[in-house]
């Protein structure tokens, strides 16, 4: 058969059957605003794992960008209930991929007519497909392996319309629980869902990590090239290796090793320049032979300002020396305000969670999730905690930053748990953090963007 006569259907671009499951997300969505206002004012018990799963099976079928939120939230605590954030960590990043008359369509939009031409080799079955796009195997004529990341058509109006669905959410959710206040996290989250739709940002991205990891031995950072590379069409080289749950039962030596790397891909960005990658996806890294790891897909890039990476390591400080004015001050540099005392110490258990395993100074494992979600159990009891004080000192607003650090670190923290990883993270952290100072990082990271011609916000 020609591929002339194959089948061409594009889940995220049929708009009939995008309304449908957009009907299908509201009325979930609706059913929870009535059932929260009748458990709030009438004692009506919810069922909330019930009406979870609804939600859930809605945004799933639905795919595309508010599936991606989902997937989000579900490892932000301070965002949703426990039972609806437990159900969308459950949503799979996999999505129908687009058939091959449409993608030489749009890879004829992108690079015109002869855009075949420009390939030795092009597979015309996708190697992966998430929300946003996906991406094809191709072969230069110099023989080199590339990996071809196509975005799927009309993507913007697809995230506008996913982020109403998303401010629909939060506005239900902030009549029913006031203690959390949620406009800065729906700030961030628009806007790094736009940064994702520009492929050219994703390519300066793309090169600033491999300056930033340029002494980094047990990390690999694909190239860009440019001459296959549109808004819309982001072409870089392939970078063969294996999916990390594979080394689950390696042997424990491999096993930290691979966790070292994975530990500073991530934290050299972020202690040297202020940077780090907001999407630790199992998908955006494998594991090579030699446990060196492969880190992928940096159109999720969050470039915090160098006073808000000084916060993190005062709080750090002032956990270890249960200094509360220091905690306070570490607050504040990062945007919270007028706290109570009551406040700062139920945020301080979080805090002590997060940095457990680098205040104890000895060989451990990071923690545990016993099948849950990594960090779940204290999140939740945070959560009422804030509840009950929100009844007299109101909500807490969680600065946006907070938005994609808390992913990293839960992230992050539940690969280490599949990898059951033992090191002393407190020597690694320390040796890490050094020497850092303000300063030093602010003319580091404004060197390291004007490099890349990528706009300094900080």
């Amino acid at each position: 058969m020609s591929d002339e006569n194959e089948k061409d259907i594009n889940p995220n671009t049929n708009i009939g059957s995008r309304l449908t499951r957009y009907g299908k997300v509201s009325t979930a969505m609706a059913g929870l605003g009535a059932k929260l206002i009748g458990e709030k004012y009438l004692g009506v018990k919810i069922e909330r794992e019930e009406h979870a799963l609804a939600l859930t099976q809605a945004l799933g079928n639905l795919k595309g960008p508010l599936m991606k939120v989902g997937q989000i939230l579900a490892t932000i605590p301070e965002a949703l209930p426990p039972e609806y954030a437990q159900a969308l960590q459950q949503l799979q990043s996999d999505a129908p991929p687009m058939g091959w008359p449409f993608v030489r369509r749009r890879m004829k939009t992108e690079l015109g007519p002869n855009w075949r031409e420009q390939f030795a080799d092009f597979e015309q079955n996708a190697a992966a497909a998430a929300s946003l796009g996906q991406v094809h195997r191709a072969t230069s004529h110099d023989g080199q392996q590339l990996a071809c990341k196509l975005q799927y058509p009309d993507m913007q109006s697809a995230i506008d319309a996913d982020l109403k669905q998303l401010k629909i959410m939060f506005s239900i959710y902030g009549q029913y629980d006031k203690s959390i206040k949620t406009e800065h996290i729906y700030a961030e989250l628009s806007e790094r869902l736009r940064e994702e739709l520009d492929y050219k940002r994703e390519a300066k991205h793309t090169r600033l990590y491999q300056y930033m990891l340029k002494d980094e031995k047990g990390v690999h950072i694909p190239d860009v090239i440019d001459e296959l590379s549109t808004d819309r069409l982001l072409t870089s080289t392939w970078l063969d290796g294996n999916k990390i749950l594979t080394y689950k039962d390696a042997p424990k030596e491999q096993r930290n090793d691979i966790a070292m790397n994975m530990f500073r891909a991530w934290y050299v960005p972020l202690y040297y320049y202020g940077s780090i990658h907001g999407d630790p996806h199992l998908g955006n890294y494998t594991v090579r032979d030699d446990n060196s790891i492969n880190l992928l897909d940096f159109g999720c890039v969050r470039v915090f300002p160098p006073d808000f990476v000084g916060g993190v390591i005062d709080l750090y400080h002032a956990l270890q020396r249960k200094d509360n004015a220091l905690a306070v001050h570490a607050y504040e540099t990062w945007g919270f305000k007028n706290l109570s005392k009551d406040q700062i110490e139920t945020l301080n258990i979080w805090a002590e969670f997060l940095y457990s395993p680098i205040l104890e100074d000895k060989v451990r494992t990071i923690g545990h999730a016993d099948g849950a979600i990594y960090g779940r159990e204290t999140a939740e009891k945070v959560h009422k905690k804030l509840r009950e004080l929100s009844r007299d000192n109101g909500g807490v607003s969680v600065p946006r930053e907070f938005v994609f650090m808390d992913r990293a670190a839960l992230g992050l923290g539940s690969v280490f748990i599949h990898l059951n990883a033992e090191i002393n993270w407190y020597k690694v952290f320390n040796e890490m953090i050094e020497d850092f100072s303000v300063e030093k990082m602010r003319t580091r990271q404004a060197e390291a963007l004007k490099k890349f011609d990528i706009p300094n916000d900080n």
